[in-house]
């Protein structure tokens, strides 16, 4: 019997050896926990935001940011030139209203929409009667906030055409930065004599012939910076201007998509599938922060690449408000 029980605990001893870990085993290790998305308030620097984000745009992409308290600004491709699309029609804006302020041009006078007037593409003009008799306040509204193409052309007829814009840019020592290139009427005519074999959106990318403007990101920047400082067109001027860029019907997915309760005065401008703008003054709780965003050659889904300027708007708000 004695030897039975010594061998019952041999048994018992060599089962518990091979259950147990050995002494020299390493513990298993605990997978990492998925690190959270970085916000806006976890980066040192506005330059080290844009820096960290940017670059996993896929697009030609260009932003200035200044915040008009603080005084800090940062950029990306900031001085590269864009295709502006329908952001231009902000210094055409801008020089109308100046008109008004040395009395050259009327608010409340009215013009007649005849049917040659009517433009294509973005705006409500188009869908109207001719004979309609909008203001000129009215024309300088829809260019802003629906980007009419109609209103657009009859405001640059308004100031004297193409050359005149671009006078008065060089004037007011945005040269080399901010170009009128053509009319809405003009650009749509080169569009509609392509053929089913050329490559529309090559043309929308690099080929300044078929872009309604040209501007960098920081020029135009700094004009929404003057408008918001009431030093361009005038105090007047700028309350009019800002008043219609914040009823703006565009771009929701844009500057604003992520802000909750944040007001957003803003232009947007467009060419689907790969091309996506918005610039404007953001009025954070800190202070007023002036975003201006060109996505040019967007290879990404359209709804995607706006929902990125959303989000990195968002990230900027919370670096400022942080």
């Amino acid at each position: 019997m004695r030897h039975v029980a010594v061998l019952a605990l041999v048994l018992t001893l060599t089962a518990c050896s091979a259950q147990a870990p050995s002494p020299s085993a390493a513990p298993a290790a605990t997978p990492a926990p998925t690190p959270a998305p970085a916000s806006g308030a976890d980066y040192r620097s506005l330059q080290a935001l844009l820096d960290a984000q940017m670059p996993a745009i896929p697009a030609t992409a260009g932003i200035w940011v200044k915040h008009l308290t603080t005084g800090e600004e940062a950029n990306v491709n900031g001085d590269d030139t864009f295709n502006s699309a329908s952001v231009i029609k902000i210094p055409v804006a801008v020089q109308a209203l100046e008109m008004v302020d040395v009395g050259t041009l009327t608010l409340s006078d009215r013009t007649t929409l005849r049917a040659d007037d009517i433009r294509g593409g973005s705006g409500i003009f188009r869908y109207h009667d001719a004979g309609l008799q909008p203001t000129l306040r009215d024309i300088i509204l829809q260019m802003i906030i629906t980007s009419d193409n109609t209103a657009t052309d009859l405001m640059i007829g308004k100031v004297g055409g193409v050359a005149s814009v671009n006078a008065w840019l060089a004037k007011a020592g945005y040269a080399d930065r901010m170009k009128l290139v053509q009319t809405t009427g003009d650009l749509f005519k080169k569009y509609d004599g392509l053929t089913p074999a050329d490559d529309r959106n090559a043309r929308t990318n690099s080929d300044h012939a078929f872009w309604l403007g040209e501007l960098t990101p920081r020029a135009t920047g700094l004009m929404l910076a003057a408008i918001e400082a009431r030093t361009l067109p005038s105090k007047a001027g700028a309350d009019e201007l800002i008043r219609m860029m914040r009823a703006q019907q565009s771009g929701a997915r844009r500057l604003p998509h992520f802000l909750v309760g944040v007001p957003v005065a803003h232009k947007t401008g467009d060419f689907g599938p790969v091309l996506a703008n918005d610039v404007g003054i953001v009025y954070a709780k800190s202070g007023p922060i002036v975003v201006s965003f060109f996505l040019n050659a967007i290879t990404e889904p359209y709804g995607d690449a706006e929902d990125r300027m959303g989000r990195l708007t968002q990230h900027i708000v919370q670096y400022f408000d942080k």
